[in-house]
């Protein structure tokens, strides 16, 4: 390995924040751009939208993530429809700024270092937010580290620690290096719970006891960290083996003392994370429920997600949200006011946005979808418990359904190239998509990103959402829909059971309790509510600005950021 680089300079590009930086958002992924793939899902995605509302609202914010190299993954289609993943490569390079600037950890015995990349995420006001991606693929580094930072969520439970490693203490020590000066740490998940544990090793007590389990100051650790839950299920918290954590951490942290923050029998990342934050939120109110169920004792409050305003909805109806108010991107709540807009054109504003959508399907797939059908979309991540195929459940009923009310289906997501099940929900709907085909248009379009869901946001007439209850933290490919008008049809978890109006945003699909229902509810609803509205235009324009005035001016990550900057952030100036 080369000799270590040379001391950390000050670095010009970041000179205009260095000064009122004082919170840093540390995020596993994030969605920059859509050909920028730091991202896999609705995580990354909130926290893209997460960044660009802090850059709107002018917050004294820093993000940090992973440059993830080789990205989640690229997904095509095999010749039986099943999923082919492979590496989705970007070049940070090509849109980031090397910064002169590198730290080292150790990991297994080895000094792994970090370099970061610059990206700032411009606002259309002229205000803007630095995001810096850690990367390791330096020549300094040992060939078996340099693919650290590499592919997203990649390798086995040694490669998911060592990512946590250096997004957690090797992120904190960046910011350090490059002249940050943070208050609050704000930890988007679990996967930087490493960092407050970094922070924690510089206040030991200096009269500790024998019997004190942590000999450190925790309450000076508490007040700067914050942190965020995604994840409603035990089974769904990052875990790492003790022997592994000895193993590439050796003595970083007493291993007693860390028992006791995360867990006896495994180094757990969510509960180390809620030990040592003094702020601790779910992501939307049955989440915290949840949430306080699984940790008893914790005060863990609940922050709805949202999503950003002028990133999700389509330039036709923004044209259209200009007339409420020429500032509605910066005051979303303005579009409460959506339900007088002119129906035709809230209608027209949609047939664009729907045409857009069905050229993308065409040249993706081969397939020609009718303007004129109602178009229902499901795109999730591909996985069990989104319950994906739950639409095609019975479908004979379906196919007699669609014989009499004729309308088209979308799916679209991927599965992760470890789970089995998701691939096979994607082999089962595009099963279902050669037998139904004579009765009823089903298309999977492959390709699941950023720049896919705007359309199909935009594009759809109804959202589909079914996931089993209470495993849907928040679900904010609903709230996307809403800003553009599509009502969702959706089981009542998550954010829905916050959002749903009956007929007015929307419709829910059966009682939470009682998920044996569900398919057959759907059916029902689809058959007996939802078509037969399609048809009348009028009503069913009633229905688009019922979702927009309800729940898209609601359902923001400008509300969101302000939640958080008015009762999270409250550290003013850096702990020292």
């Amino acid at each position: 390995m080369n000799n270590a680089p040379g001391p950390v300079r000050r670095s010009h590009e970041l000179e205009q924040y260095l000064p009122r930086t004082r919170i840093a958002y540390l995020t596993m992924e994030i969605a920059l751009e859509p050909d920028i793939p730091t991202y896999s899902g609705g995580l990354g995605i909130l926290a893209g939208d997460a960044a660009r509302s802090a850059a709107d609202l002018g917050l004294p914010m820093v993000f940090v993530t992973l440059a993830s190299r080789d990205g989640y993954l690229h997904q095509d289609l095999d010749a039986q429809g099943g999923q082919l993943d492979s590496p989705d490569r970007w070049d940070p390079a090509t849109r980031a700024v090397a910064l002169q600037a590198m730290v080292a950890v150790e990991i297994g015995g080895r000094q792994v270092w970090i370099r970061p990349w610059l990206y700032v995420l411009e606002r259309p006001l002229g205000r803007s937010v630095p995001v810096l991606l850690l990367d390791t693929d330096l020549a300094e580094n040992d060939p078996a580290d340099r693919g650290i930072s590499a592919r997203l969520y990649g390798g086995d439970a040694g490669m998911r620690l060592r990512q946590e490693i250096v997004l957690g203490i090797g992120g904190e020590m960046m910011l350090a290096a490059l002249g940050f000066e943070i208050a609050t740490f704000h930890l988007n998940e679990g996967h930087a719970a490493l960092l407050p544990l970094a922070l924690l090793r510089r206040y030991p007590l200096r009269h500790g006891h024998v019997e004190d389990a942590v000999p450190y100051d925790i309450e000076r650790v508490v007040q700067r960290c914050v942190f965020t839950t995604h994840t409603p299920i035990a089974a769904g918290h990052d875990r790492f083996d003790y022997a592994l954590v000895a193993a590439l951490l050796g003595d970083f942290f007493d291993l007693p003392a860390l028992r006791h923050l995360a867990g006896d029998d495994a180094l757990n990342m969510t509960r180390l994370a809620i030990n040592l934050s003094g702020y601790i939120n779910g992501v939307a109110k049955r989440h915290q429920q949840t949430a306080q169920a699984m940790f008893p004792g914790i005060a863990i409050r609940s922050v709805t997600n949202g999503v950003h305003p002028e990133t999700w909805v389509q330039p036709a109806l923004a044209s259209l949200y200009a007339t409420l108010d020429a500032q509605w991107t910066t005051e979303p709540e303005v579009l409460v006011r959506a339900d007088t807009l002119p129906p035709d054109a809230v209608l027209a504003a949609h047939a664009e946005a729907k045409a857009r959508l069905l050229d993308a399907v065409y040249r993706a797939t081969g397939r020609a979808l009718s303007p004129d059908l109602p178009t229902i979309v499901f795109a999730r991540r591909m996985t069990g418990y989104k319950r994906a195929d739950l639409l095609l459940a019975d479908p004979e009923r379906l196919v007699r359904i669609a014989r009499h009310a004729p309308f088209q289906v979308l799916y679209a997501g991927k599965a992760h190239p470890q789970d089995g099940e998701g691939r096979a929900l994607i082999g089962r709907i595009q099963e279902a998509s050669r037998r139904l085909s004579h009765d009823l248009p089903i298309v999977f379009v492959p390709g699941y990103d950023f720049a896919l869901a705007k359309l199909l946001v935009a594009g759809a007439d109804v959202w589909l959402n079914t996931p089993q209850p209470p495993l849907e933290a928040s679900g904010t490919s609903g709230m996307k829909a809403a800003l553009s008008g599509v009502p969702s049809l959706s089981v009542l978890d998550g954010w829905w059971l916050e959002a749903c109006i009956e007929g007015v945003t929307g419709w829910a699909i059966g009682d939470p309790e009682q998920p044996a229902t569900h398919a057959a509810i759907l059916l029902d609803k689809l058959e007996t509510t939802v078509l037969p509205l399609f048809a009348d235009r009028a009503a069913w324009a009633r229905i688009m600005m019922g979702a927009i005035s309800k729940s898209g001016a609601v359902f923001t990550s400008h509300r969101m950021m302000r939640r958080y900057a008015a009762e999270a952030y409250l550290n003013a100036e850096p702990v020292r």
